[in-house]
Order: structure tokens, then sequence, then C-alpha cells
């Protein structure tokens, strides 16, 4: 299903293969970066896989021998899989090309989600995604997590929320590289079922918050 919104064409892909997914990432970059296509974004669940940037250390990968997929993106390790809503848009940026601020659009897309379903969620200072702020609960922990790259002034990889996934996939790595903080769900946080298909349409009508006006 295809959804478009002023300059930005949503995709929702399905379930999809981590690599098919990168493969169609990569062919979609080639055809935004040459002015064939206008910006889009592919919504999709990965089955189960780890995944590490470029600032992984050997220390943060699994110790069970669980496969990884090495990636471009920049940061850590982490985890995707069925009960995540992935995020990848290829948006051409505008130059002078500013990293740090696409970012943050897409921390306050990802904060605004998570308001919407009534979590209170934002950044923690030094540290990429969003964050459910420490309380009784618990420390400060993730429910949404950034990766990103920019090549040739078009943005690849993005963005994941964890809607209702299997938080024990993340014991077997230290997720983004944090030992001292945790990994949660909408669904955990909020004590109620939230799925992906309760997410999808949100982050959908949020897209153009990626877009600088």
């Amino acid at each position: 299903m295809t959804t478009t919104t002023p300059g930005l064409t949503a995709v929702r892909a399905g379930l999809l293969d981590y690599q098919a997914a990168w493969d169609e990432q990569r062919r979609l970059h080639e055809s935004v970066v040459a002015g064939e296509r206008g910006d889009t974004v592919l919504l999709l669940e990965h089955p189960s896989v780890y995944t590490a940037g470029k600032r992984t250390e050997p220390w943060d990968r699994p110790v069970d021998g669980t496969p990884v997929v090495d990636v471009d993106r920049g940061g850590k390790i982490t985890w995707h899989g069925p009960g995540q809503l992935v995020g990848y848009p290829i948006l051409r940026l505008p130059d002078p090309v500013d990293v740090v601020a696409y970012v943050r659009r897409t921390e306050d897309l990802l904060i605004d989600v998570c308001a919407e379903f009534g979590l209170t969620a934002g950044r923690v200072e030094g540290r990429s995604g969003v964050w459910v702020p420490e309380d009784d609960r618990g420390p400060a922990r993730k429910v949404a997590a950034i990766g990103i790259r920019v090549a040739r002034g078009v943005t690849l990889h993005g963005f994941s929320i964890n809607c209702d996934c299997d938080l024990t996939y993340f014991d077997r790595i230290v997720p983004c590289g944090i030992r001292d903080a945790g990994v949660t769900s909408l669904t955990a946080e909020l004590g109620r079922p939230i799925s992906v298909a309760d997410v999808l349409p949100v982050v959908e009508r949020r897209l153009g918050t990626l877009v600088q006006v």
C-alpha cells in the first residue's frame, strides 16, 4: 500500500527480509539522487535480525554466536524484528546538509507518535533516539532508535519504534552500545497491547515532520 502526502510517498512494505529492504533502499536512493522520484519512506517489519552500525564494538555483539549483519549506518548494534515498526526515509536534505537537524526532526516525529498513544517520551542528552525518562519503574529506557546515513545529500536507514516486540532479544547484546539504560516498548509502558498495525497510520500522518520547510 502506498500513500502520498505533499512531497512525500509512504510505502507499506509489510514483513520484509533485511537484505531485501536494504536492496530496495539503495534502489530508491539512486532514483531520488537522480531526480527520478520524490522523497519516499519505506515502512515495514523485519524478521528477527541484529544489525551493527559502524561504531559497534566487539563486546557489544551477541556472545552466543547469533548472526549479525554489518551495515553502513551510524550508531552501534541493535535488533529488528516482529512487533517493531521500522521506517526508512529516503529523503533529499536541503543545502547545506544538516544531519543533526534531520535527526532532531526524526526524534520529534517519534516523540509525537508516543504522545498520541499517551506515552511521555523525549530526548536524553548525548544519546540519539527517543526515551522514556527515569521513574519509579527504572532508569531511562529507549522506546525508539535512530541510525542514519546521508550519501549525495539523500538519507538512508532511519528509525524503529518498539510496539509489541519481544524485548528479550535485546538481552543478548549491548543495544546501541549503552550499558546503563534499558529498552522498552509502547505495550510494556502503557500496559495494553499496541501493535505495529496501530502505530503505522499514526507514523504515516506525521511523516511531514521529516521534511524541512
